[in-house]
């Protein structure tokens, strides 16, 4: 078992910056990677971006450039930090640790709104 505590979210103006992160523990030496999600009203939850063991990122297009994701081991603690946030960015955001490619463990969310 994993559990992951998300944090950091909450309100910003648009042009704005966040960081959240992602707390792990239990059985964390199953982690093959750390990805964030999220999910907007009305919509299907969606992949913002991902860390491997290894240390490889990948970014959703819609996020290249303005989010970057980042861990630091000694803490098992995955950040997501967020740059010029724009209204679109405005969803619940979710910790996910992949154990293998169909399973993993889900954090309880985190709200991010962006509004002037």
């Amino acid at each position: 078992q994993v559990q992951l505590v998300e944090s950091g979210g909450g309100l910003v103006q648009p042009g704005g910056s966040l960081r959240l992160s992602c707390a792990a523990s239990g059985s964390i030496s199953f982690i093959n990677a750390m990805a964030w999600y999220r999910q907007a009203p009305g919509k299907q939850r969606e992949w913002v971006a991902e860390i491997t063991s290894g240390g490889s990122t990948n970014y959703a297009d819609s996020v290249e450039g303005r989010f970057t994701i980042s861990r630091d081991n000694f803490k098992n603690t995955t950040y997501l930090q967020m740059n010029s946030l724009k209204p679109e960015d405005t969803a619940v955001y979710y910790c996910f640790a992949k154990v293998v490619a169909t399973f993993g463990y889900w954090g309880q969310g985190t709200q991010v709104t962006v509004s002037s």
